[in-house]
């Protein structure tokens, strides 16, 4: 970036980390947060601290946040799971894209703008903000209402018509001076180089990855998804079509990888603060001495966007099956302009689609339906009743929709795994090794590259969704790390682990884990069992001894701990605990002892 000073870059920092926080805290949404910095920040906000110019050299290079996000969304497109939305998805979500192009294509063309151009500029704000509005249903717990899952998927039919809408826009081109239309020859380029990148991908990508994580470098990896991403957007554009199709296309193509999980770990913090970056660039950019000359006429446009999108997807919603509430909200959340929006604009103007005043004028429009959007959502809420501004509870998703993590995918691992999916229970699995990986994919299961004990892998396998965690882990260090970091992060998830020796079972206590069973211990007191019949013992004094020595050994154990930890309500709950084993075995010893919880 050219003249791009440290101060320039502290003071980006600090939009990223004071004005989104504070906009969360307002509940505003973050991306409004960012909005508004920039334009305090830009050419015609109060410090005037950023150039027009500098302005736009940060969006030029914040782009490749979008980049980022494409990919990530490609690498969330699994076949099963487009298969399952595809209704929702392509239905729905082609018909709002579609209805909202024509009614704005229309009303465009009665005040005698020219059909192509009408077109484009419908279909370009036909799109949505999908960091914006995911965001804003996140924040709101309304990502799992079906209102919520029906916006996630009209916003990801949006995604996927983005990327051959900036691949097209030549074909809009009227004015272009390098020729309005891509020859046949352009096309069937496009075409070998998408189908080059589909085979090198499928069958080099994941065994690539591999090899990078045989080395066990953090850094290599992080390096290595990265280099995915810049690599097929470098071709793509090479070859003259969108590096946000590369961007999606790797990801889509690593959708089934055993190392997606450390993918969108590693790609994530930089596509979070190059997105962030992205709004605080538009908001520098937007050019609040158009929005002063022409006050009525961009508030009119604004307006007229919103209400044309809204009303489409009420209707939509209401037609798919949503209460009149919900289908408010999925009106609200989703008729803002998008990102793609900018992206598309801008290219548009270069190739001459449009002019560069209509380009800068509409993305105004854009960018103040999108701070418009968490304005209207307050609204509705102060104005509707608390019964109807909320999600009917019908919507929700079922409770039993989480799934299970499985830390670990050594023998303990894969036992658990079996069972699950016997009993169809949905599981991620977590392993840092990738030739158990690979093994275990040869006999038919999945699991995935990534350290349970980093909080960015915990993320990406959904932790705050799941329905309990399997710590599995052989490595006691990485054991005693991964329950830590689960307790400190996600206190509500249930944790099932397993303990090397006694010396684990007390640091995992230390650590909050209260299910916990020595791995040795059952297979154990098993044999001893065995052992006891085999050598001719009644069923009843095999039954009383094993259960007897059972309950001694957990009273030690129990016992032990209050010299080993250094927390004093957790030396005092081990002291009664020890008392309550105590009282046990002074009893009657004629009946047999009441089996206790596995440790």
């Amino acid at each position: 970036m050219v003249n791009i000073s440290l101060v320039h870059i502290a003071l980006l920092l600090m939009a990223a980390a004071v004005a989104a926080p504070i906009a969360r805290a307002l509940k505003i949404g973050t991306v409004l947060g960012y909005l508004i910095a920039g334009v305090a920040l830009g050419p015609f906000g109060i410090g005037q601290l950023f150039s027009l110019y500098q302005a736009k050299e940060i969006l030029h290079i914040a782009e490749f946040g979008v980049v980022l996000l494409l990919f990530l969304i490609g690498l969330e497109l699994r076949p099963s799971r487009l298969w399952s939305m595809r209704t929702s998805i392509f239905g729905l979500g082609g018909l709002q894209v579609a209805l909202t192009a024509s009614v704005i294509a229309v009303a465009a063309m009665i005040f005698a703008i020219p059909f192509t151009l009408a077109l484009f500029a419908g279909l370009a704000l036909s799109l949505s903000s999908t960091a914006f509005a995911l965001q804003v249903l996140e924040e709101k717990g309304e990502l799992t209402a079906r209102h919520g899952r029906l916006a996630f998927s009209i916003l990801l039919f949006q995604d996927l018509a983005a990327i051959p809408l900036i691949a097209l826009v030549p074909l809009f081109a009227t004015t272009s001076t390098a020729g309005g239309q891509m020859s046949a020859a352009g096309a069937l380029q496009g075409l070998a180089v998408i189908g080059a990148v589909i085979i090198v991908g499928h069958f080099l990508l994941d065994h690539a990855l591999r090899l990078v994580a045989r080395t066990g470098v953090k850094e290599a990896m992080t390096a290595a998804a990265l280099l995915t991403v810049v690599g097929t957007s470098v071709v793509m554009q090479k070859a003259g079509l969108s590096a946000s199709l590369g961007a999606f296309l790797a990801g889509a193509l690593l959708a089934e990888s055993s190392y997606r999980h450390r993918l969108r770990a590693d790609i994530e913090p930089f596509e979070g603060l190059l997105l962030g970056l992205f709004f605080t660039a538009i908001g520098m950019s937007l050019k609040v001495d158009l929005l002063l000359a022409q006050p009525l006429l961009i508030l009119a446009l604004t307006v007229a966007l919103l209400l044309v999108k809204s009303l489409v997807l009420y209707a939509i919603g209401r037609w798919s099956g949503l209460a009149s509430a919900s289908a408010r909200r999925l009106a609200l959340v989703i008729s803002q302009g998008g990102e793609f929006a900018f992206v598309l604009f801008a290219q548009g103007a270069a190739a001459g689609v449009l002019g560069q005043d209509l380009a800068d004028r509409l993305a105004v429009v854009v960018t103040l339906s999108m701070a418009a959007t968490p304005l209207l959502l307050l609204a509705h809420d102060r104005m509707m009743p608390p019964a109807q501004a909320l999600p009917v509870a019908g919507d929700a998703l079922p409770s039993h929709s989480g799934h299970v993590i499985i830390a670990g995918f050594g023998r303990v691992g894969q036992i658990v795994s079996r069972i699950l999916r016997a009993k169809h229970m949905p599981f991620t699995a977590l392993d840092l090794d990738p030739e158990q990986i690979a093994l275990v994919k040869r006999f038919g299961s999945q699991a995935y590259y990534g350290d349970a004990s980093s909080l960015d892998i915990l993320e990406a396998a959904e932790a705050s969704k799941a329905r309990a965690l399997v710590l599995a882990i052989d490595d006691v260090e990485a054991s005693v790390r991964a329950a830590t970091l689960v307790r400190e992060h996600f206190p509500k998830l249930p944790i099932y682990a397993r303990a090397r020796n006694r010396s684990h079972v007390h640091r995992l206590m230390d650590a909050g884990v209260e299910n916990i069973w020595r791995e040795t211990f059952p297979s154990a007191v098993g044999m001893s069992r065995g052992l006891l019949r085999g050598l001719g013992l009644t069923e009843r004094e095999v039954r009383f001894a094993i259960e007897t020595f059972v309950a001694h050994d957990e009273k030690r154990l129990v016992g032990d701990y209050r010299h080993f930890t250094d927390d004093e309500k957790l030396r005092e709950s081990a002291r009664s605990d020890a008392a309550t084993l105590e009282k046990l075995l002074e009893g009657d010893t004629a009946e047999p002892i009441k089996p206790l919880p596995p440790r």
